[in-house]
């Protein structure tokens, strides 16, 4: 599994515990579908989950004019994937994680979503 679909599947995962509320073996068997799992795929989904209430904070203080329960569910889900990728998988420029959530964001929400998604990691990066 290439690492942008890796990250397209985690995003479709966590949303699925954030919505449905289901377990994360049960997100996980759900969204792959049969298909093989993914080391990468696997520490995105699980090592943001863990870390949740860590990149909350971060993510609280980066919103301008937002909080984070006002976010649309899908926009939140890809902001703390990032953030979580941002802080804790050093192998990946951060330019390529930013460009890669904006990227999900197109494709999950809208351009609008893209520029907040944008805009709220360019800020935990200068942060």
């Amino acid at each position: 599994m290439k690492r942008h679909e890796a990250r397209e599947k985690a995003i479709q995962t966590l949303f699925q515990i954030e919505v449905s509320k289901l377990e994360v073996d049960e997100a996980i068997e759900f969204a792959l579908d049969g298909m093989e799992s993914d080391p990468f795929y696997e520490q995105l989904v699980v090592e943001t989950l863990e870390k949740k209430d860590e990149i909350d904070e971060l993510l609280i203080e980066n919103l301008k004019n937002w909080r984070l329960d006002r976010l649309g569910n899908v926009e939140r889900t890809i902001l703390r994937m990032a953030t979580y990728e941002l802080l804790y998988v050093e192998t990946i420029p951060d330019k390529v994680t930013i460009n890669e959530a904006v990227e999900l964001a197109k494709s999950f929400a809208d351009e609008e979503a893209a520029k907040l998604v944008n805009g709220v990691l360019g800020n935990i990066i200068k942060a």
